[in-house]
Order: structure tokens, then sequence, then C-alpha cells
């Protein structure tokens, strides 16, 4: 019989318990990659936002820790697009709100200014762009005004009593924008109370090399002592919401795989013990130590792999269909990164590895004559 062979017999014979650990790792798995994976696909949407503005920095309000609560004076961008190298300058308001079609995510908007680049680059589905003067006008973007069933013409309420037109539906092509509501900048100034205030500013640079970047920045900086300039890399990074929605995805991340590395060391150290007698004979006709370890590693990864695969394929499904619920416009994207599924396998050889650790030294150092009078 060939090794491979005795190998995979040994995982079928034993077939409840070797398929409740491809389940134990399959949820270890399939936790890791969807977690992971949402997370990172909400930081690469929010980050495709700026990238396709062409925006090389971005200034927001320091010491703002959520980068929404940001609040700098409208009047400061005419101070940036009169600096040397500054090519263009854009301010926005952004804010996240309550409601109940929504819950928990809540409703996006941001406020634009008419000559903002973004309505050039968004595709209008249906209906018209928002144009200067629209004060309770509006445009949902595709993902929103499909899980609200809106269209253009129909009225949106937002906060209970304040009632908005739609007046165009539009596809960006990221879910963080195919999510949000837009207004005009003036309009939702005047709804939020914040007039005269923006968000932040974008700006696109005439020298866009990392020393014109870094010079313009500097001088930006010295306009006020409250200001907060930054690359787009370095904001998505320094965003307090993609650092939590992180670091919660890894800390759940890690029980589930610290239950699941539970799961296979037990699995592993149960056949073990049930098969010392059959170890012993293998001793006894010529196996040697690195031989039983390789076999007793080789069904731990087999299984590992196993659950891997079934856990990646589970987290793709469930990430999928959770992008198409209501709470999740703008927030889940459908489709995970390569990286993550291919991150998703080695933690699964990893999970394998260390499960069959002990077992595999403990079955390697019997001696053929003690499991042989094993019983």
């Amino acid at each position: 019989m060939r090794f491979s062979t005795f190998i995979v017999k040994n995982i079928i014979r034993r077939r409840v318990r070797s398929s409740l650990t491809v389940v134990g790792v399959a949820v270890a798995v399939g936790a890791v990659v969807s977690l992971v994976g949402i997370a990172i696909g909400f930081e690469q949407s929010f980050l495709k936002v700026y990238q396709k503005q062409n925006v090389d920095l971005i200034v927001q309000q320091l010491g703002a820790k959520q980068k929404l609560l940001s609040a700098l004076p409208e009047a400061l961008g005419d101070r940036i697009a009169a600096l040397p190298g500054v090519k263009t300058v854009y301010s926005g308001l952004v804010d996240w709100i309550d409601m109940d079609e929504l819950k928990p995510v809540g409703l996006l908007l941001q406020g634009l200014q008419p000559d903002s680049p973004l309505f050039n680059n968004w595709k209008v589905v249906s209906g018209r762009k928002l144009r200067q003067g629209d004060v309770k006008e509006v445009m949902l973007g595709k993902n929103l005004a499909a899980t609200l069933n809106k269209n253009p013409g129909d009225s949106i309420t937002v906060l209970d009593d304040q009632q908005f037109q739609v007046v165009g539906v539009f596809e960006a092509g990221t879910t963080y924008e195919d999510g949000m509501m837009i207004m005009m900048l003036e309009g939702l100034q005047k709804f939020m109370g914040r007039k005269g205030l923006v968000t932040g500013f974008s700006i696109t640079l005439e020298d866009r090399s990392e020393e014109g970047v870094r010079r313009v920045a500097k001088q930006i900086a010295a306009l006020a002592k409250n200001l907060d300039v930054k690359t787009t890399k370095e904001l998505v990074d320094s965003t307090s919401e993609i650092q939590f929605i992180h670091a919660m995805a890894w800390v759940t991340s890690t029980v589930a795989l610290f239950i699941g590395a539970i799961g296979m060391l037990n699995t592993m150290i149960m056949s073990v013990f049930e098969r010392t007698k059959e170890i012993g004979v293998l001793r006894a006709i010529g196996w040697g130590r690195w031989r039983v370890v390789k076999m007793i590693l080789m069904e731990s990864i087999i299984l590992s792999l196993l659950g891997g695969a079934v856990g990646t394929i589970g987290a793709m499904i469930l990430t999928n269909v959770l992008s198409r619920f209501p709470a999740a416009a703008g927030v889940i994207e459908g489709n995970l990164p390569p990286s993550v599924i291919l991150q998703g396998f080695m933690i699964a050889l990893g999970v394998g590895i260390l499960g069959a650790a002990y077992p595999a030294y403990r079955g390697a150092q019997l001696l053929p004559t003690e499991a042989l009078r094993h019983e």
C-alpha cells in the first residue's frame, strides 16, 4: 500500500471525527476570511474614492478622532488654492445619520460643490445630476436606491421629518459610494446646521512626486495650527472606523482560530492514542520516527486544508449574501480579495501543523515493544 493511500484510509475510517474536525476548521477559517475580507474590502473601497479623482492630499481638522467630526471653515479652500503647486481644491461635508431602514449601519450623506469631479466620475443610471441651487434635492447611489426602493421623483424622509426629492440615481463602481446619498454642499450644511463648515478638502497637485507632495503638505499645514494634512493612503490607514473594523475582525478571528486549533489537537491526540498498537507494529516492521511524524502531520494537514476550502467557499457565499442586505449597503463588498483567500489557506495549514505537532511527537516517541503491549 502506498504511503499516501494509507494516510487517506486513516482519515476515512474515522468519518464522524474527521468530518467534525473539518467543520471546526472551516468555521475558524471562514470567520477569518469573511471578517478580514470585509474589513479590507471596505478599506479598499474607501481608498478607490480618492484614487479615481487622482487626489494627492486630504486636509481635515487636527485631533478629530473620528474623521466625520472634522470641521473646517469652507473659506480655507481659497487659501489652499492660492499656494504654489496646488492644481485643484474641492471641499466636502460628510455625515452618518440613523435611518430605520438601514439599521444598524445608518445613512451616509455627502455634500459636494457643484463643480466636484465626482459628478463627472459617476454614471447617472436614471434621472439627472444635482445642479447649483438644489437644496432639497438628492441623488442616491444605486445600491442605496435599490435598498430603499427609490427612483427619481420619489421623496425620502430623513430624521423623521426632513423630506428630500430624489432627482437621480448614480453608479460609481465602489461599494462605499454606491451606498451614499448625495446633496449639494450648501443643502447639507443647512440640513446639518453646519453653515460655512466642511469636513475637509481634497487636493490634487501639479507635481505628484513624493517630494512635491511633501513640500505642499508642509505649506498647507502652516496655514493654521489645527490642520491635519495626509496622503490618501495615510488617511485611510489612520481612520478610526477602519482601524476598529480591522481590530474587531482579528479579535473575533483569533478566538475562532484558537478553538479550531484545539479541535485539531484533540482529534489528532485521540487518533494517536487509539492507534498506539498500530503505530507499534509500524515501528516494529521498520518505520522510523520521522515517518510516523510525517504520517500524523499529513493527516492533520489534509483535514485542515479540506476545512480551509469549505470555510473559504462558505465565507465567499456569506459575504456575497450579506452585501445584498439593506443594513450592509455601502459597507460590505460582495467579492473577497484574493490575498484574503490565500491567507485563509495559509492559516488552515498553520492550524493543521500546530494541532498535530504534539501528537506527532508523542507518536514518534513510542517504542515498538511498549506500543505492542498496549491494549
